[in-house]
């Protein structure tokens, strides 16, 4: 939901340039140099054309395929809250049906203005009115909130280069730019964590150019699906990839690091003896499953980067061909109503 006294979908500064906010074109020529691609994306495009309906769509997709993936160590899944007490599924499929106009209005945003200072204002008034309609989508249970930084520079990347790589260099490009609203400077668990430990978090893995949605994450599932494993095991081998090289912020902030190292070292030997599609590869995904809950344990940076990594590998597939089942994009029927109090902080990974 757009902030008070703005269009829906389309920030003051992209009114009136002729674009319709709901049929947003990726252009043909990027705003930004866009160095070569190399590796596994050198050949690979988004589409020529998708609306910002559709990429909010997708991301809203994505966002439900990873809270659905199962078996996920510590996180919420089809069975059960994981290694946190205040979520369940349900409230994951609601705060992802929230997301979806954000995401697209960052999409529109990133299509309509330049890299600079306007456009990232833009997009921090887009963020923080989509946090609100999360919160109140949850009653107040922080959910998605790096999910929602994460997908909504990309999705601008998408709608300003059209390529998967310029996504992340323009992404790169707008994270890098100090967001002028003082509440964007609040506290929270990803900064504190980051200030204690020196691990980049999502803000850095912004600046990188989401080096590990890219260069990790969507090279790991397209290998999996690649050597004729199930979508199930590439997903979650894809989502190991990432808890074995990142420094995951919401398990430094619940472990520390002699957490952070165990659960990496243990997502590794998953890794090590073929995946989830082998017999021990399922003995020691259960093993990590059990370290993370008896600890209280749980990679939600991880996650959010394995959303990130269906989102544009869905956006590249385009809707018709996109590996995210209707089944995926499911939400919940009833959204509980918002908080009277204000919302509760989670550890989630935040920027």
């Amino acid at each position: 939901m757009p902030a008070e006294g703005q269009i829906a979908g389309v920030c003051p500064e992209t009114a009136g340039v002729g674009i319709p906010p709901d049929t947003v074109v990726l252009t043909a020529a990027p705003a930004v140099n866009v160095a070569k691609a190399r590796g596994p994306l050198a050949l690979r495009t988004a589409p020529a054309r998708l609306d910002a309906g559709q990429v909010g769509g997708l991301a809203r997709s994505a966002l439900c395929a990873e809270a659905r993936l199962t078996p996920k160590p510590g996180l919420v899944d089809t069975r059960s809250g994981g290694a946190h007490g205040d979520m369940t599924l349900e409230l994951l499929l609601a705060s992802a049906d929230a997301l979806a106009e954000p995401v697209a209005d960052c999409f529109g945003a990133g299509q309509s203005l330049p890299v600079g200072e306007s456009l990232r204002a833009c997009l921090g008034r887009i963020g923080r009115a989509g946090e609100a309609r999360m919160l109140r989508a949850t009653g107040g249970v922080n959910t998605h909130r790096g999910a929602l930084w994460a997908l909504g520079l990309l999705a601008a990347g998408l709608g300003a280069t059209g390529t998967l790589q310029g996504a992340g260099e323009f992404a790169a490009a707008i994270a890098a730019i100090a967001d002028p609203d003082p509440e964007s400077s609040r506290p929270s668990h990803g900064t504190r964590v980051r200030q204690g430990y020196g691990a980049p978090g999502a803000r850095g893995e912004a600046l990188a150019g989401f080096p590990h949605v890219l260069k990790v994450a969507l090279p790991a599932l397209r290998a999996g699906r690649g050597s004729g494993a199930s979508e199930e095991a590439a997903r979650l081998d894809a989502l190991l990839a990432v808890m074995a090289r990142m420094e995951d912020t919401c398990l430094l902030h619940r472990g520390g690091p002699r957490g952070l190292s165990a659960v990496r070292r243990m997502a590794s030997a998953v890794l090590e003896v073929g995946g989830c599609g082998t017999p021990c590869g399922r003995e020691r995904l259960a093993a990590l499953d059990d370290y993370c809950l008896a600890h209280r344990l749980s990679a939600g940076g991880s996650g959010d980067t394995l959303a990130a990594a269906l989102f544009l590998d869905a956006a590249e597939a385009g809707v018709a061909t996109s590996r995210l089942s209707a089944a995926e994009a499911g939400v919940a029927t009833a959204h509980l109503s918002a908080s009277e109090a204000g919302p509760r902080q989670t550890d989630m990974e935040l920027p």
